[in-house]
């Protein structure tokens, strides 16, 4: 599976296009539809993964509304649970802190988690937005933590880290 980051937006915004046999999954497109449409290539779309819907995180979502067959993944509706589609997998994880409807989508198979805002590296994100909730995301950590430190964190903005990184020097991993 091959993972490409398309910076896009005023906020420069991480969207992921992963693509595997010809085929792709979307993760936050937040704006710049024709940046993301050049990485998916003929490559055909599959999925929309949504780790939360703020602004520059679902800015290009809806050309990928009017398209048949694709499928959005977002809060209001998948489970905690493994999902597959085509030759993806992956498991949905709530995260509820930077905003309610925040999720987590961990890749097993490539040791990876997409989590939007929720962690960055050597921070978290914001949680005096609306809905969002610092006891929330205290708990969404403590669950986090639970995961093999080698797993590799792709954030909403900014540069990956990896789960060990983040329990040794990210303040709000230490307390």
């Amino acid at each position: 599976m091959e993972v490409n980051t398309v910076v896009v937006g005023s906020l420069e915004e991480n969207c992921y296009v992963l693509t595997k046999n010809n085929t792709c999954l979307v993760i936050d497109p937040g704006d710049d539809y024709s940046k993301i449409k050049e990485v998916i290539k003929d490559n055909k779309v599959l999925g929309v993964l949504i780790t939360h819907a703020h602004f520059d995180h679902v800015g290009a979502l809806r050309y990928f509304l009017s398209k048949r067959g694709v499928k959005i993944f977002k809060k209001s509706n998948v489970n905690e649970q493994e999902y597959a589609i085509g030759d993806f997998k992956f498991k949905c994880i709530y995260t509820p802190g930077h905003s309610s409807d925040s999720i987590t989508f961990y890749f097993e198979e490539i040791n990876t988690m997409f989590v939007g805002d929720f962690i960055f590296k050597g921070n978290i994100g914001r949680c005096d937005l609306p809905t969002g909730s610092i006891k929330e995301m205290e708990n969404s950590i403590e669950k986090i933590k639970k995961y093999d430190d080698s797993i590799k964190i792709y954030n909403g903005h900014g540069e990956p880290t990896t789960l060990k990184a983040e329990k040794k020097y990210n303040p709000y991993f230490i307390k």
